[in-house]
């Protein structure tokens, strides 16, 4: 199943973008530590290349995320030219603070006070700018919801007298290349409701959590997970959770339900610190779906 989100007001947002993108000096791209390569949105990387703006990667949430996972990914941004790394929970003051700080590294030109430093943040919905915006500002100036893309029109804003920062709206893109990609978004909470079916997803996330992180379930949930697969999972907390449906499906398991109690203990970090992406399985995951697809009767060349 692919999944794609990409409501109307993300072209004339992305539109707007390119051309704040002209007047600043580092763009902050805001992604999900637990899949930093799933939540970049591939039009920000070609944006800023283009106007040749380099780049603080903010690995937000990484509360919620692996440390090993976010350290190897620390690593593998800071290898970029042009490009540097922090992991932040936006939720405490010290970590935010480091930002500014960060960005002035990035642009060293900007150190004297003819200019003020103008940073930009951006990132697909739901990764937290907003609320990093209010927590560098110390104020509530951007909404701040659950739901993905509440913001709707940027805002430029001073941090100091020395420093400008410009919030956006979160950018989606028109089509998710890899299907992982939109069950990691979709588990994240980053695509809208109404473009997934919540049954699959966590079916998705559970069969990641089975591979990776079998001993969270085991411990949240109390099931052996031995010989389990996605549906399993899922079926197993629906039983311990007494998910069930009424009416004429009486006694039947409600997966939806219990599909929904997986997906918010994930989200929420209840079930731990959980990513659902490394370098190393990013780059298993791209070198399989280059390889070409052999067709049914043509995999080998023997004579007759």
């Amino acid at each position: 199943m692919a999944i794609n989100w990409f409501p109307g007001h993300m072209t004339s947002a992305r539109r707007k973008a390119a051309e704040t993108m002209a007047k600043i000096d580092v763009v902050i791209e805001v992604v999900d530590a637990r899949l930093p390569e799933a939540s970049s949105n591939p039009m920000i990387r070609d944006l800023r290349l283009h106007r040749q703006r380099p780049c603080l990667k903010v690995l937000n949430k990484s509360d919620l995320a692996d440390p090993a996972a976010t350290q190897a990914w620390i690593e593998y941004y800071n290898r970029q030219p042009g490009v540097k790394a922090v992991a932040i929970s936006s939720k405490k003051a010290g970590d935010v603070a480091r930002i500014p700080a960060s960005c002035q590294t990035l642009a060293p030109h900007r150190k004297d006070n003819l200019k003020p430093l103008r940073m930009m943040i951006m990132g697909i919905p739901n990764v937290g700018k907003s609320t990093l915006m209010n927590a560098l500002l110390k104020r509530k100036v951007a909404a701040v919801g659950d739901e993905p893309a509440v913001t709707k029109s940027q805002q430029t804003l001073d941090l100091s007298t020395r420093q400008t920062l410009t919030d956006t709206p979160g950018l989606m893109w028109p089509k998710i290349a890899h299907d992982s990609d939109g069950f990691m978004l979709a588990a994240s909470h980053a695509i809208g409701v109404n473009a997934v079916i919540e049954d699959t997803v966590a079916i998705f996330l559970a069969d990641l959590m089975l591979e990776r992180y079998p001993a969270m379930l085991t411990a949240r949930y109390g099931v052996n997970t031995g010989g389990m697969d996605g549906v399993g999972v899922v079926e197993a907390i629906a039983r311990k959770r007494g998910c069930m449906l009424k009416g004429k499906h009486a006694g039947e398991l409600d997966m939806e339900k219990a599909a929904i109690i997986l997906l918010n203990e994930y989200r929420d970090g209840t079930l731990g610190r959980i990513s659902l992406e490394t370098p190393q399985s990013r780059a298993a995951m791209l070198a399989a779906a280059s390889l070409p697809v052999v067709a049914a009767g043509e995999e080998g060349d023997d004579d007759e």
